[in-house]
Formats: structure tokens, C-alpha cells, sequence
């Protein structure tokens, strides 16, 4: 296996990793691929910490990182205007090929990039997942634990899958507030359904009561 940064030549191949990984998971089809290929285009993209998992010169991983945004502390998660963040990253999409996942590759990639990303000087990394998952690498309720909210976030509702991490000791605990993604998460549905035909056809499931919309990623 070969941990390598990404470069221009991966991208496209990238993204149908990603496509793969994330086909009828959280909703019929997916979005990830679209939202890397905006991402990629963003000031708030960290190239630095946009790395690949090779397996004989196949890419069987992806992780990327982009900065966040700050509202501040606020009366209301939502309210405030946003800046950018140059202490606060979030990961993802982060993925897996299929047929190498529970072998350790989303682990290496993670724990990997989370050493770069404090040795490059950010201060704490917030991200949306499965708690029971990242929990492992140190990431805890960002609302619960840090008074950290996502826009329109309300400590009445369950919000244990917006999680932190901070990699300097009470960073978060100072720095409460809201926080928001870069808009390349909120792809217009569209927009996601003519970039996918770049990419090989694929059927989509039906859709379940309990999917995420795009606006949900």
C-alpha cells in the first residue's frame, strides 16, 4: 500500500471511487463525487491534505479536507455572518473501494492526515459521521462537548453526528459557536444529475423514509 497526495492525473479516477463508495448508501445515487469535483475549485480546498491509498498503483482510498467557517457565538445556530476559519478543517468525502474496506485503509488515512493537519498548525477538525465509528480517533459531540453547532442546529435535537476534534488542548471550548461547510456540499440537485453522466450509468434503489437529502450531507 502506498499513502501518497493526490494529483491532477487521480481526479477523475477519484471521483468514481467516490461515486462507487457512496452509491444508494445515505439516499438513491449520491452526490460525494460531485461535491469533491466543486470542492477541489474552492478557496476554502486544502490541497496539502488531500491524500490517496494505492494498492498496485490502483487508488483503493481518498480522503480531502477543506477549511470551515465561523459565525461566532450566536443566539441562534444560523444567525451571524460567516468567515472563513484559517484554524478549523473538516474531512470528507472520505471513502474506501469497496472491496478493501475493514482492512484498516480509512484508519490509516485518517490518523495520517490528522498528524498533517496539526503539524501544518490547525487548531481542531469538525465533521458529520457515525459517532460510534469516529469516536475511535477522538472525536466527540461538538455541541455537547465544545457549545459548537452547525447552522440551523438545535440542542433539542439529537446532533451526536456533527462531531470535533481539536488538536490544540480547549481550542474548541474557546472558539464556541457556529460553524458552517464550504457551499460545495449543497450541490443544486441538477447540477449533481448532469455531472453524473460522466460516469458509467447506474441504477439507483428506491427511496427510504430514512435518506438523507443532499442538503442533509
Amino acid at each position: 500500500m502506498e499513502l501518497r497526495l493526490e494529483t491532477k492525473a487521480d481526479e477523475h479516477e477519484v471521483e468514481n471511487l467516490t461515486r462507487e463508495s457512496f452509491w444508494d448508501v445515505y439516499r438513491p445515487g449520491c452526490s460525494e463525487h460531485y461535491v469533491l469535483h466543486l470542492l477541489r475549485k474552492s478557496a476554502a480546498f486544502i490541497p496539502e491534505l488531500d491524500y490517496v491509498m494505492c494498492s498496485s498503483g490502483k487508488i483503493v482510498g481518498s480522503i480531502v479536507y477543506s477549511r470551515m467557517f465561523y459565525a461566532g457565538k450566536s443566539s441562534a445556530a444560523g444567525e451571524g455572518s460567516y468567515t472563513e476559519n484559517p484554524d478549523v478543517v473538516m474531512f470528507g468525502p472520505v471513502c474506501v473501494a469497496k472491496e478493501y474496506q475493514g482492512q484498516g485503509i480509512g484508519s490509516q488515512l485518517i490518523r495520517y492526515t490528522q498528524e498533517k493537519a496539526k503539524s501544518f498548525g490547525y487548531k481542531a477538525v469538525l465533521i458529520t459521521g457515525n459517532p460510534a465509528y469516529y469516536s475511535r480517533f477522538g472525536f466527540r459531540t461538538a455541541a455537547e462537548e465544545y457549545n459548537v453547532l452547525l447552522p440551523g442546529m438545535s440542542l433539542n435535537e439529537d446532533t451526536s453526528y456533527f462531531m470535533g476534534l481539536e488538536l490544540e488542548c480547549g481550542y474548541l471550548k474557546t472558539h464556541a459557536g457556529v460553524y458552517m461547510y464550504d457551499v460545495s456540499f449543497e450541490p443544486p440537485a441538477h447540477d449533481t444529475e448532469e455531472f453524473d453522466r460522466h460516469f458509467p450509468p447506474k441504477k439507483k434503489r428506491e427511496p427510504l423514509s430514512g435518506d438523507l437529502s443532499i442538503e442533509n450531507f
